[in-house]
């Protein structure tokens, strides 16, 4: 849907000094006859006019839908304690995702919770963007229009390292719809628009500025948020941020709270980002994103005056991943890399973000400065199956990977303690079962936390990428899948039935 109106802002800090001072401008006016010599005050600039909204959000509301989510909740065993979406990292509890749900002690019964979120309708059809976190692990999927119409919805496709999500209004037709604007024009200090269904309220409608660009608030590995100041709440995730000619710039992810509620910092994913995303979801489901192979890390100053660099600037290479694209280029750790094909590298998320963007396939060069020289590097981008675990744990989510196969199992590294505590000797290798799902193919099979599966359709595995390759493969087979489990001092074979 194309906004028809327009609405003229004028806003320069100029008019915004001077509408604060009628009396000082009338007395400037009337002072006619000024002194010999004397440097004339300038003619006063008109006071801005009043912004009016009201056409903007007229336009735009039908098109901002809420989404109501039913969700199996309870009912996980786990080791340890439970982690709310952004436990850790530097802001910790202050910042939060603002979705739909509440979380459930550990070992409570399985229960059915509901939760709403916010989205919006980007073509006739009935296609509806909105936060993957809305609607995470959801059994159900409804949609209700501003008009009050009310439609089933089904999951196209998911893309949680961005935390967006595509769904299909079930025999939509002839919706109203939103377009994507330019997020890349957007300036600080542009006005914008928020609407969403705060804690349940729907078609809400705040107003604000753009406060930043670019933050990066350790979400992950391609954070490049907008921060705005328009009050957004619980329930405004996934709604859209449309700009003064009603086109979407920015989707609401997340907040930044001592308490859960607005304090005027939010923070949404650039229209830029979501556009590229959202069509690789409509077209195949998920997202395709290059991978280069290696662990990368800031350059500080001391880092840069130790490697003779004449600024902190570049991606310093930790490690690289044995036979991976960086090391078949000849990538070393301790590269600090400066430039990818065309793109300047100052900090590691320019990486992070220009090699996800890559093609699989493509022929890429790298500059990288090796003991105080330059040198230019060719690379084959590749595409791993295991890039999206890869980069969970690359900020911080070493745990347990992502219960991707659906078999109701989260896997990780054997804990050193657990060693110890579960009797697993030294020459035990496999992946450690984190958490188990009530009622899914893994607790059917009688697996449960604390086992390490050894073996996947009698083929050794060492650890969870092993596993997880292994799992794969054979789930795509579409028949049992046989599991060598290990627990404590004893082993076992199992079966897993996939959905």
């Amino acid at each position: 849907m194309k906004a028809s109106s327009r609405i003229a802002l004028n806003l320069t800090p100029g008019r915004v000094a001077l509408a604060s001072l009628p009396l000082v401008l009338a007395a400037v006016a009337l002072n006619t006859s000024s002194p010999a010599g004397a440097v004339e005050a300038p003619a006063p600039r008109p006071a801005f006019e009043r912004v009016q909204f009201a056409d903007v959000i007229a336009e735009v509301q039908p098109a901002v839908v809420k989404i109501s989510v039913t969700k199996t909740i309870g009912g996980v065993a786990r080791l340890g304690g439970q982690a709310a979406p952004f436990d850790g990292g530097p802001f910790g509890e202050f910042l939060r995702r603002f979705g739909p749900f509440s979380f459930v002690p550990q070992g409570e019964p399985e229960t059915k919770a509901e939760g709403l979120g916010s989205g919006f309708i980007i073509d006739a059809d009935g296609y509806v963007v909105t936060n993957n976190h809305v609607i995470d692990g959801a059994d159900v999927i409804g949609i209700t229009l501003n008009d009050g119409r009310e439609f089933d919805a089904e999951l196209v496709g998911n893309d949680p390292l961005t935390d967006l999500a595509l769904l299909k209004i079930k025999d939509g037709k002839n919706l109203p719809h939103l377009e994507f604007g330019d997020s890349d024009a957007a300036r600080v200090g542009d006005w914008v628009v928020a609407i969403g269904s705060p804690f349940g309220f729907g078609g809400s409608a705040t107003a604000g500025i753009i406060s930043a660009r670019g933050r990066d608030i350790h979400s992950g590995p391609y954070d490049d948020y907008l921060q705005i100041d328009a009050p957004i709440n619980s329930g405004n995730s996934g709604g859209p941020i449309v700009d003064a000619s009603g086109r979407v710039i920015g989707v609401n992810t997340a907040i930044f709270s001592p308490n859960g509620g607005n304090i005027g910092i939010g923070f949404a994913i650039p229209a830029q980002d979501a556009q590229r995303i959202v069509a690789e979801l409509k077209d195949k489901g998920s997202v395709t994103r290059g991978w280069l192979g290696v662990q990368i890390q800031g350059v500080n100053p001391d880092v840069a005056e130790a490697l003779n660099l004449n600024k902190p600037t570049g991606a310093l290479v930790a490690s690289v991943v044995p036979k991976s694209p960086a090391a078949l280029a000849g990538v070393q750790p301790g590269d600090v890399i400066l430039r990818f094909n065309e793109t300047d590298i100052t900090e590691p998320r320019d990486l992070s973000r220009v090699v996800a963007s890559t093609e699989p396939g493509s022929k890429v060069s790298i500059e990288v400065m090796r003991r105080g020289e330059e040198r230019r590097l060719a690379a084959v981008i590749d595409r791993n199956a295991e890039a999206q675990k890869l980069a969970y744990a690359a900020h911080g989510d070493e745990q347990a990977n992502p219960d991707d196969l659906g078999l109701g199992l989260a896997l990780g590294p054997v804990p050193p303690e657990a060693r110890e505590q579960l009797d697993l000797g030294p020459d035990v290798q496999g992946a450690f079962v984190v958490g188990v799902k009530n009622n899914g193919p893994a607790a059917e099979s009688g697996v449960r936390p604390g086992d390490v599966i050894v073996q996947v359709n009698q083929k050794n595995v060492k650890d969870v990428d092993d596993a997880s390759r292994e799992l794969a493969e054979a789930k795509a087979a579409d028949r049992p899948i046989m599991v060598l489990v290990r627990r404590g001092e004893d082993q076992f074979f199992t079966t897993f039935k996939p959905a």
